[in-house]
């Protein structure tokens, strides 16, 4: 406390790390308040480190969203690895998501060794106990307790927002004191291009089947406000011409239906009239193509930094 009595503003980066579908932007979202990240059932929605900002009055907390931790299987793979370690660099600490409905396996022994390399100050969260009993809540916490010395462990359900509000207190609590690093209304650094084309992409991964979601890639090529209208043309790209067809539709009713949920919450983010037009273009073997993940924003020289 400072000599007014007043708790100090504290304030720092907090890097969220785990394997694929562990829960890490639903959490998040839950935390923030509001839906700032895209989620889906699909591990590897998340491809790009995405910063997150939390301002209250007892301080600031800027989290850094990351692709799960996987076994790459093409360039696009290897740069979301990438991007999930490289963000380890320079946090006060790190909030590792862990399924705890699925059992313990290589994928999780991997980010845990990651972290110990790391030397960085790690909470666990074990989420997803709504799937759980009490008992086997437990047996998972003596589990993972036994493999690294985590400053806390913590049980929770991220989409219950179950002891979320428990695990805030305990990042907040480990934090230094420290200034206000954005604008309390600010609640990323990513701009409205990103954001608009994420949520597209979000409509696109609950919309169309298995084989299609990776292959995805969504560009918002221009944004212009005419009085009271924002119109907003992005391009869907996909690997293949049967890919093209399944994200048309039959009558192009999987587009149209993207398009509306889209232009829905788009409305609803920019606070405005949208018009949206989409196209899907094809981009062959797109996800190991350097030149093209460059375009797309998935530059693995910004990583090294």
């Amino acid at each position: 406390m400072n000599q007014e009595g007043k708790k100090e503003f504290r304030s720092g980066f907090v890097a969220v790390i785990g394997r694929p579908n562990a829960g890490k932007s639903t959490l998040l979202n839950t935390l923030l308040g509001q839906k700032v990240l895209i989620i889906s059932d699909k591990p590897q929605t998340t491809r790009n480190r995405i910063q997150c900002i939390l301002t209250e009055e007892r301080g600031q907390v800027i989290f850094f969203d990351t692709p799960g931790i996987h076994k790459p299987q093409h360039r696009l793979g290897e740069y979301m690895v990438t991007a999930a370690k490289s963000t380890l660099r320079g946090v006060d600490f790190v909030v590792y998501v862990v399924d705890a409905s699925v059992p313990l396996g290589s994928g999780d022994e991997y980010v845990m060794e990651i972290i110990k390399e790391s030397g960085i100050p790690c909470i666990l969260a074990l989420n997803k106990i709504d799937l759980l009993t009490k008992d086997e809540i437990l047996i998972k916490i003596a589990e993972f307790s036994k493999l690294i010395d985590y400053k806390e462990i913590i049980p929770i359900s991220a989409i219950q927002a179950e002891n979320t509000a428990k695990l805030l207190d305990l990042i907040f609590d480990a934090l230094p004191p420290g200034p206000m690093y954005y604008p309390e209304d600010e609640v990323t650094d990513q701009p409205e291009k990103f954001v608009v084309a994420e949520m597209i992409r979000e409509k696109l991964l609950h919309l169309t089947r298995e084989e299609v979601p990776h292959s995805l890639a969504v560009i918002v090529e221009r944004m212009q406000e005419k009085k009271s209208l924002i119109k907003i043309g992005a391009v869907i790209l996909v690997e293949r011409e049967s890919q093209k067809g399944i994200v048309i539709g039959k009558n192009g009713n999987v587009l149209k239906e993207v398009g509306r949920l889209a232009r829905e919450e788009i409305e609803e983010l920019l606070g405005s009239k949208v018009f949206l037009e989409l196209w899907v273009k094809v981009r062959k073997d797109w996800r190991n193509q350097q030149a093209h993940l460059k375009e797309f924003g998935y530059n693995f020289d910004d990583l090294r930094e």
